[in-house]
């Protein structure tokens, strides 16, 4: 089974993400981008799914420790985006960070599951 990596600090998304994934995927999770890459060293896995606006390491700086990281920069990354509803008053990150960093694909939240799963499913390669 396919391991999927997802990193997020908000803990509903992430337990409402696990189950649309579970179905599929074995997923593994990680509550900030340190303890994400942590992780992502530790268990390989086939895509990793990255909130960009959380504590301690955002996900962009976690993006560019995973590209600059020879074992990691192969994984397929997804980042989840808030930038539509957040950006303008509870992040000091710059939207243009984003231009910036390596992903394979963005997906903004709310997260649709359908779209979610056919976006995991291209990444990974099913």
């Amino acid at each position: 089974m396919k391991k999927v990596l997802l990193v997020d600090d908000d803990r509903d998304f992430v337990e409402a993400t696990r189950t649309v994934l579970e179905e599929k995927y074995e997923v593994v999770v990680a509550y900030d981008g340190d303890e994400g890459i942590a992780k992502a060293r530790e268990v390989k896995p086939d895509l990793i799914i990255l909130d960009v606006i959380m504590p301690v390491e955002d996900g962009f700086t976690a993006a560019d420790e995973i590209a600059a990281d020879p074992e990691l920069s192969k994984i397929p990354l997804m980042l989840l985006t808030s930038f539509g509803s957040r950006m303008t008053t509870e992040t000091e990150i710059p939207r243009s960070r984003g231009m910036e960093v390596r992903a394979d694909d963005y997906i903004e939240k709310p997260v649709d599951p359908d779209d979610l799963l056919a976006s995991v499913r291209k990444l990974i390669g099913e």
